[in-house]
Formats: C-alpha cells, structure tokens, sequence
C-alpha cells in the first residue's frame, strides 16, 4: 500500500492524472486541511482501523 500526501496547496490536476495512471486511487478526508506531519499520522490511523488492526487483543 502506498499513500501520497500533497503538499500545502495540494495536487495540481497534471499531479492528480499522473498518479490516478499509476493506479493511485484518490481520497479526502473532506475540507479538513492538516500539516503534512499530521497528515501521515492520520492516514495511519484510518489505514490501521479500515484493516481491523486497532481492535482490542484478546486477554490472557
């Protein structure tokens, strides 16, 4: 799996197009703008809840 994160004022559509021809699939998190260094943070996080990996363990 791999995640671009844009810079501060986003992709331009020649950046969008390229990526979407290499099989990049675009997302958003909505009118949300976040700093790059939270961004990726972020994305973790959902990339982490969207694959069930943050559901508690079971006790021992």
């Amino acid at each position: 799996m791999a995640v671009l994160i844009g810079p501060e004022g986003g992709f331009t559509a020649q950046e969008v197009a390229a990526a979407q021809a290499q099989g990049f699939v675009p997302v958003s998190l909505g009118p949300r703008v976040l700093r790059t260094e939270t961004a990726a943070i972020v994305v973790t996080g959902i990339i982490r809840y969207g694959l069930r990996e943050l559901e508690p363990r079971e006790e021992r």
